[in-house]
């Protein structure tokens, strides 16, 4: 079967229209060390302090030493299948505890009672 050069134009054309290309900004680095817990990332540029940080293998951590070239994070879980230059993607979640404020309407005094011992 031989194509004339307007169907292969038009298969072309049909092919570039139904192409999906989807883009998506990370920031990742590489692991450099790992030891008790805590693991150095030479990348991550963008990364700010008590962000959490995805590993390998459904794990987290928390940025918490920011250097130049390097990021050092503590790791919340088990880090035993975490090794030397695995790639490490940063999230976009800062780890801040959550603080619910209660306004009391009613001000009462506070009582303070003392108790001796003999």
């Amino acid at each position: 079967m031989q194509l004339n050069p307007t169907e292969i134009s038009e298969l072309i054309r049909q092919r570039i229209e139904s192409f999906e290309a989807v883009a998506e900004a990370r920031n990742e680095g590489t692991i450099v060390s790992v030891s008790d817990g805590i693991v150095r990332i030479h990348g991550l540029s963008d990364a700010m302090q008590g962000e959490m940080l995805e590993f390998p293998g459904d794990t987290f951590g928390m940025a918490l030493n920011l250097e130049r070239d390097s990021v050092g994070a503590v790791i919340l879980g088990d880090y035993s299948h975490l090794s030397e230059g695995e790639l490490q993607t940063m999230t976009v979640e800062l780890a801040m505890p959550r603080i619910s404020i209660q306004i009391q309407a009613k001000w009462e005094p506070i009582v303070m009672a003392s108790v001796r011992s003999r």
